[in-house]
């Protein structure tokens, strides 16, 4: 079932790829490739590959997609960072944030990213509901963040003296990485606390996507597993983090998919494979209208009682997972409105400069056929807001209000 999704990302790179190596002869401008320098020559292998593998070719015309890349190459192409300043420029008018250029340093640490571990100092950002600071969710264990002291809550106001206001949540994060050695000082105000300037060391820093624990409660034995990615050893840990559970004696186990952004479609997929017998886990969509269901094997790494927590920050492949266990009926989702991030990107490399581009090529629904691009999955029960700031934590009211509903699920008869 993986299989088949991850064939098809594959053949969708692939032909574009090829049509892309044409395209670099078959201009249909009057020029030869021979006349293309090289940063001219990536702004065409860009709208070839975009041009074959877009999810939404009608798309092209209403934007004039031909005539935009002739005018991306009349601009002024001396260099690789007037090719992507050129390549941006043409993607913009696609109106989807999700098919975008990768420079190369933003390519290499997505692809870091999918193997479960990143260059950086180890915090995970994000910013709360209806306000625009920028703050600390949790730093990662064993990061050079956690060991400077730094904790959940904390604004981050300043990174190599450049204010997060001006610099936004995402090229925030990417300020925050680099290369391993380097260092990065950052401004950051404690909660209740003053404010301080923290000089911190890059290194490779594990993600600990997956992490899991026996909670015991009103008598009963309880699994809590967070995934918080889905990289590619995500199914071999989690399925590793059930048997341990199932070993200790779990009676329900609490799935919390938390600020978990997505990552791996096929590892999403895979999860939902341990966790659903043979029940459909999403239906995709090509270019071509074409449908594909997705089904679970026969079978499952586990079978009882669970609860899945979600909240604004649970998007694309965690919103696969949480829709196919609420629709079969699975599991009932705690906590806050999904994200809604219903489009599935495939990653692709750029010619030898290490650049990359993300291009959409699918759209999914749930198994009941709910379309969530933009509108998220509602949960079976919304839990009180603000939500708690550290998921897992010690004050985390929503995992307490998680496993009440489950210890008093499991003392009713039958």
């Amino acid at each position: 079932m993986a299989q088949r999704l991850r064939r098809f990302l594959l053949k969708q790179a692939k032909n574009a790829a090829a049509l892309a190596l044409c395209g670099l002869v078959l201009l249909g401008m009057g020029a030869s490739a021979s006349a293309l320098n090289d940063g001219q020559q990536l702004v065409v292998e860009s709208w070839r590959l975009v041009n074959q593998s877009y999810v939404d070719p009608d798309r092209f015309d209403t934007i004039h997609w031909k005539r935009l890349r002739q005018k991306a190459l009349e601009r002024p192409i001396q260099s690789s960072t007037d090719a992507y300043d050129a390549i941006d420029w043409m993607l913009a008018p696609i109106g989807d944030p999700y098919t975008r250029l990768l420079r190369p340093s933003d390519f290499t640490a997505l692809k870091a990213s999918t193997q479960g571990s990143v260059s950086g100092v180890g915090l995970q950002l994000g910013i709360p509901k209806n306000d625009t600071a920028i703050v600390v969710i949790a730093p990662l264990e064993g990061s050079p963040a956690a060991e400077a002291g730094i904790v959940s809550g904390s604004e981050l106001l300043r990174v190599d003296g450049t204010p997060t206001a001006d610099l936004g949540l995402e090229s925030t994060a990417a300020r925050l990485r680099g290369q391993a050695g380097t260092t990065v000082l950052l401004e950051v105000l404690p909660p209740g606390g003053r404010l301080r300037e923290v000089e911190l060391r890059r290194r490779q820093v594990d993600l600990l996507p997956v992490r899991s624990r026996l909670i015991e409660a009103a008598g009963h034995k309880l699994g809590y597993l967070r995934i918080t990615q889905f990289a590619e050893p995500v199914p071999q840990q989690v399925a590793e983090s059930l048997a341990q559970l199932q070993q200790q004696g779990m009676e329900a186990l609490v799935l919390d998919l938390r600020n978990n952004s997505g990552g791996l479609v096929s590892a999403g997929l895979a999860v939902a494979d341990q966790l659903l017998d043979g029940a459909t886990i999403v239906e995709t969509r090509n270019r071509d209208g074409f449908s594909d269901p997705q089904q679970a094997n026969r079978g499952l790494l586990y079978g009882g009682p669970m609860l899945t927590l979600v909240n604004s920050g649970t998007a694309s492949a965690s919103e696969i997972l949480a829709g196919a266990l609420q629709d079969d009926a699975r599991s009932s989702l705690l906590g806050g409105r999904t994200f809604g991030k219903g489009l599935i990107q495939t990653l692709i490399g750029l010619g030898g400069d290490g650049s990359g581009l993300a291009v959409t090529v699918a759209r999914y629904v749930t198994p009941n056929g709910r379309d969530i691009q933009n509108l998220g999955i509602e949960p079976d029960r919304l839990l009180p807001q603000p939500e708690p700031l550290e998921p897992g934590g010690a004050e985390d009211s929503w995992l307490t209000a998680a496993v009440q509903q489950l210890t008093t699920q499991l003392e009713q008869p039958g």
